[in-house]
């Protein structure tokens, strides 16, 4: 069975996080405007809204692609990522996670992804790339998901990185 890589945009894709002044080196900048990022930055509606700044590396699309995983978008961006991001490196319209509640506050402390994302694997293995999972999240996907199952923290002031793809590749082998 292939494994699923569920894949958050804004840490690991786009990194957000890095210094503003400074696009990391192998990144694009790209400014968008999804309707999601429209809806929550105006105060009005119809309210002429400042496009959102991306970073993307055009290399992470084929070396996503690569990898023996089957790729699955795992952000808020859910179907707006196969307009505004995928596209930009390269990547085929894929598979989004649609969530039960965004940004909801959970009764265990689980990062308001972990939940949806265990139920939507329904059983299969799979690594999750993000960068605002812990240690519970782990813990809690451990002792409830009956494959194997890797999250993946990455730092979003950096984003993706070699180390993540050899690890991606040596996970999927194992």
């Amino acid at each position: 069975m292939t494994p699923l890589l569920l894949i958050d945009v804004d840490g690991p894709l786009n990194p957000y996080a890095a210094p503003k002044q400074r696009r990391p080196d192998g990144y694009d900048t790209h400014r968008v405007r999804p309707a999601s990022w429209v809806a929550r930055q105006a105060q009005q509606p119809g309210q002429r809204v400042k496009p959102l700044r991306v970073w993307l590396n055009p290399q992470h699309g084929p070396q996503l692609l690569a990898l023996p995983y089957e790729l699955v978008w795992a952000t808020t961006w859910m179907d707006e990522a196969n307009t505004f991001i995928g596209p930009r490196i390269g990547l085929p319209e894929l598979p989004y996670v649609r969530w039960t509640e965004v940004f909801r506050d959970d009764p265990d402390g689980l990062h308001w992804k972990t939940r949806d994302l265990v139920a939507w694997a329904a059983g299969r293995p799979f690594v999750w790339l993000d960068d605002e999972l812990g240690p519970q999240d782990i813990e809690w996907i451990a002792a409830n998901h009956p494959a194997p199952a890797l999250p993946l923290w990455v730092d979003p002031r950096a984003g993706l990185g070699d180390l993540h793809f050899a690890l991606l590749r040596e996970w999927a082998q194992e």
